[in-house]
């Protein structure tokens, strides 16, 4: 790869961690192009993108998309070996839960996640895996904070219906009585 190719590929990579608020990065080692070629589409298939790069170019396009951003236990446990990107544009459980399902489909089989970032959290070890899967994305907070403020008012009028029924009743066996 020539100092043109690393450059293009630093400044795509960054333009992707800049737009892309999610990304799992996996250990690919020992895995034939095949193999990866197979993972690749049933991540595609998901809506994922994957994509393979130097650690040194995924640690500097890092650093250049979030310059804020502490990447040194990410670059001394996570970025060693080969390692591939799995990017996810709208969910942050989306790629672990299509990991674990390829896992599952392919027992004993590669790649392992080494690392994610979900909106700038980072996850390091294969043991976050299961955590990862079963986050709530954002719209399914959003949902959940909308049924919690949606509950106590659906018990107001209730309450407030049933009231208004009882004291109907109240004022008609009340007219009733006078007749």
């Amino acid at each position: 790869m020539t100092k043109d190719e690393k450059y293009t590929l630093v400044d795509e990579l960054t333009e992707k961690f800049k737009n892309i608020n999610y990304f799992y990065i996996t250990d690919t080692s020992g895995m034939s192009v095949a193999k990866i070629n197979k993972f690749r589409r049933f991540l595609f298939e998901k809506g994922l993108e994957y994509q393979i790069a130097k650690n040194t170019l995924i640690l500097k396009a890092l650093e250049r998309a979030n310059p804020g951003v502490d990447y040194s236990e990410f670059r001394d446990k996570v970025l060693r070996g080969f390692s591939g990107i799995i990017f996810s544009p709208e969910s942050g459980n989306l790629p672990g839960k299509a990991l674990k399902q390829y896992l599952k489909q392919n027992p004993g089989d590669k790649p392992a996640l080494k690392g994610a970032s979900v909106d700038t959290a980072l996850f390091i070890g294969a043991d976050n895996l299961d955590a990862l899967s079963t986050l709530k994305s954002k719209n399914e907070l959003i949902g959940d904070i909308i049924l919690m403020l949606q509950s106590p008012a659906q018990q107001v009028i209730g309450a407030l219906q049933s009231a208004g029924q009882t004291l109907s009743g109240v004022l008609k066996t009340l007219e009733e009585r006078e007749a």
